[in-house]
């Protein structure tokens, strides 16, 4: 894997900071908030029986994914090395692709590309490269669950600056790629009572081609 990255965001993932972020971001609530969650997503996605995660960290949301659907054909992309290790001990993935996903190269398509809580921390040049990846790795959905803001702002980040951003990232893709097509959308909050998210709004776009 090459530590050459194109962005200060990249490096930032793949280091100390992306290590910390795993601890944080693990255990029996997330995991069923996550459940929750991909019930509802998943039945938007009649007929999917394959799905890769552009930036999965320890997979919490393949995790979930396959806790309802066992069937699921599931793989990754992650940059963060001690993450990878993760992904690939738990031993159900049938591939980890480990690299930046300014880096990733699809070889072939899955009825699925999800990216969710990843968009928000991409360098705003490289969102067309982003979207335009996860185009060409559908083959019938992508799905999205972001932060979300009808206009561009960024966002200091656990005091760091040049780390999140907000912005209407589905309308964007809906924008640039005119084979793409609302399903679906919702918004989860983190006052929910039983199953709480990070004020995430989720999309699921349809493929026509």
């Amino acid at each position: 894997m090459t530590t050459d990255y194109k962005t200060e965001q990249e490096s930032f993932w793949a280091g100390k900071f992306g290590d910390d972020y795993i601890a944080r971001n693990t255990g029996d609530a997330l995991l069923s908030s996550n459940m929750a969650l991909f019930a509802r997503i998943m039945a938007r996605c009649p007929g999917a029986r394959s799905l890769i995660e552009f930036g999965a960290n320890i997979g919490m949301n393949l995790r979930a994914l396959h806790a309802l659907f066992p069937g699921l054909d599931l793989e990754a992309i992650e940059i963060n090395d001690n993450a990878v290790a993760q992904l690939r001990a738990w031993g159900v993935l049938k591939q980890v692709h480990h690299g930046s996903i300014l880096e990733f190269a699809a070889e072939r398509r899955w009825d699925v590309a999800l990216i969710k809580g990843v968009l928000i921390h991409i360098n705003p040049d490289y969102l067309a490269q982003v979207y335009d990846s996860l185009y060409r790795a559908s083959r019938r959905y992508i799905v999205v669950v972001e932060y979300y803001n009808p206009t561009p702002v960024e966002v200091t980040y656990r005091g760091h600056a040049g780390r999140l951003f907000k912005r209407d990232f589905a309308g964007e893709l809906l924008e640039r790629h005119k084979g793409l097509r609302l399903l679906d959308y919702g918004f989860v909050y983190h006052r929910d009572p039983v199953f709480p998210q990070d004020d995430i709004t989720w999309f699921v776009l349809g493929k026509d081609d």
